[in-house]
């Protein structure tokens, strides 16, 4: 039923959706609203094929791989611990199966307020800065990884508050790295930037958490799996510390190029 509602809006959408205002005879958003931004021109509204896109705007843009592939590892530690926590709180726990289904629960609905305040601290305490924002709740993310590996059985408010930690934070940096893909690119690339992120994360990071936590926690067992989902969230904050400490060359640099 969930994917035949889907379906049905989808279709909606088709319906009712339009490419660009200049699709329907109309003017671009920014001279309609009297709205330019600083770094606008008339560059910004010439048409680009499929190719002229990803080869001038998406190829070379070192920072917009760095958050793609930043991104197959938050998305590895996210489906990790979705996938996973169930069979991992249960085996290795002894969580009965009702305390199993509120530590999903909590995991799960905690991302919501999560994702919001993310939202909030990115441009009020980051001054817009999304690789910042990244590294700090991906390092607590880590640490709130590794107090749930290393919590010994028979703690399960603990276990459930890790868990709600967990789902609490690593849902904003999901959202922040398709929103960071729309600033690193012009807005004629901006849906191409967010598709190559998203697509690295669910065919790398979805992909392999089911893969290759699976082969591990299999061969090595739990522990095995744990290294692997935090040794890919450690990834994730170095590759964002990087986008943080370039990220204002980067922006200054495309300013000049649509000057």
């Amino acid at each position: 039923m969930p994917a035949f509602a889907a379906i049905f809006v989808a279709m909606i959408a088709f319906a009712l959706m339009r490419d660009t205002p200049q699709s329907c005879s109309l003017p671009p958003i920014e001279e309609y609203k009297h709205d330019y931004p600083p770094d606008y021109n008339d560059k910004d509204e010439k048409k680009l094929t499929a190719k002229q896109i990803f080869m001038q705007y998406i190829l070379p843009n070192k920072l917009l791989w760095m958050i793609a592939f930043a991104n197959v590892f938050v998305y590895l530690l996210r489906y990790g611990v979705l996938d996973w926590s169930p069979t991992y709180l249960r085996e290795v726990k002894h969580f009965a199966m009702d305390k199993s289904s509120w530590a999903y629960f909590l995991y799960e609905y905690a991302g919501i307020p999560g994702t919001l305040l993310f939202g909030c601290m990115s441009d009020k305490v980051f001054k817009g800065n999304r690789g910042a924002t990244g590294v700090f709740f991906m390092a607590l993310v880590t640490i709130a990884t590794v107090a749930f590996w290393l919590n010994p059985p028979g703690n399960p408010h603990i276990d459930m508050a890790c868990m709600l930690i967990i789902g609490f934070l690593i849902y904003g940096p999901v959202m922040l790295i398709g929103l960071h893909a729309l600033e690193l690119a012009p807005k004629k690339a901006a849906g191409t930037a967010a598709g190559c992120t998203g697509l690295f994360g669910y065919l790398g990071g979805s992909v392999a958490a089911n893969a290759i936590v699976g082969y591990t926690v299999d061969y090595f067992g739990g522990n095995g799996g744990f290294m692997v989902m935090i040794g890919g969230s450690l990834l994730s904050v170095i590759l964002l510390f990087i986008v943080m400490l370039s990220e204002s060359k980067h922006k200054r640099e495309m300013a000049e190029q649509h000057s």
